[in-house]
């Protein structure tokens, strides 16, 4: 019999999060037969509002939730009003052993059925504050593309969802088989659930001026040894006096600043330059290739090479200076 997969479509729900299980599950094949069933069902059967303004005819009720092997809760609209329907259902496939996934914000479902308690979960990064702050006991890793804990497993938005379907096809069938269905469906083949997110994390805003020409002098000199010392000279004042103040205006150490500009100038020059790893090194100021390389899989889980082979803006025989 083929693994049944349950899809759940909270309302209003995303048209893409709901494709991404029946076009992944669906390649999958043995002697010619489908080795899984996708049903999507939803807790009214019939219209259902899509994000994307149109409505998804749904024929299935919530019951395919009780005769599914995997449960999927596609991401939803309004993530922060779990339909107490759905919520029960999963509890209760929660209760019977059934392996339950989320794409996106379809984890605050999960959250709120009681499944994520004590347990390491991700959603999608712009609403992940708000899970932290809803669900307090999940233990929120909000950088991460994918994450399992036991039978549960959450991801982040958008095509983290074909990343999760392609790991649990990968834990039912194997790597090779999950590699085929990529390529099958023209998407990279499975990526670590550790992999970064790749959001935006800028620092916390400025809130002050005292500090600006300092920080825009650091900014033209990234590719100098500066110190908190030179950092200090340039402000005309003691260390002390630097570290409060810029901790005042920028929420972290002139240490840590200095840092994350270095590694936001160290992905441009991946992206826009062929310049070697050294040369990248030494032109955001982390010095060697080595420590370029520690600091930029800590930020983003990816090495400098697989960042720039992902991340490259260049055309195809375009080399851009610095």
């Amino acid at each position: 019999m083929p693994h049944r997969v349950a899809v759940i479509a909270p309302s209003p729900v995303s048209m893409f999060n709901v494709a991404i299980p029946e076009l992944l599950f669906g390649k999958v094949e043995a002697d010619g037969r489908p080795c899984y069933e996708v049903i999507v069902c939803a807790a009214d059967p019939g219209p259902v509002p899509t994000t994307g303004g149109l409505d998804l005819y749904v024929r299935h009720g919530l019951d395919a939730v009780r005769e599914a092997d995997t449960v999927v809760v596609a991401g939803t609209g309004a993530p922060f009003e779990p339909e107490p329907r759905i919520v029960a259902a999963i509890r209760a496939a929660g209760a019977d052993g059934k392996r339950i996934a989320s794409i996106c914000t379809g984890a605050f479902q999960l959250a709120e059925a009681g499944l994520l308690h004590g347990r390491k979960a991700t959603t999608y990064w712009a609403h992940a504050a708000e899970l932290r702050k809803r669900y307090p006991r999940v233990q929120l890793q909000d950088d991460v593309l994918y994450v399992q804990d036991g039978p549960y497993v959450t991801s982040s938005g958008y095509a983290a969802g074909i990343d999760l379907c392609l790991h649990l096809i990968r834990s039912d069938y194997g790597a090779a088989v999950a590699n085929e269905v990529a390529r099958l469906a023209l998407v990279a083949p499975v990526r670590p659930g550790g992999q970064t997110q790749f959001a935006h994390t800028p620092l916390p805003p400025e809130r002050g001026t005292a500090c600006a020409d300092t920080r825009g002098w650091a900014m033209r000199n990234l590719d100098k040894p500066l110190t908190l010392t030179d950092l200090a000279r340039h402000a005309g004042v003691s260390v002390r006096t630097l570290t409060r103040r810029f901790h005042a205006e920028s929420g972290v150490s002139p240490l840590q600043w200095l840092l994350h500009q270095r590694v936001e100038r160290a992905k441009e020059l991946l992206e826009t330059t062929t310049l070697p790893m050294d040369q990248v090194a030494a032109a955001c100021g982390l010095g060697t290739a080595d420590s370029l390389r520690a600091h930029l899989v800590r930020r983003t889980g990816l090495t400098p090479s697989a960042y720039r082979a992902q991340f490259s803006r260049l055309q195809e025989g375009m080399n851009l200076a610095v």
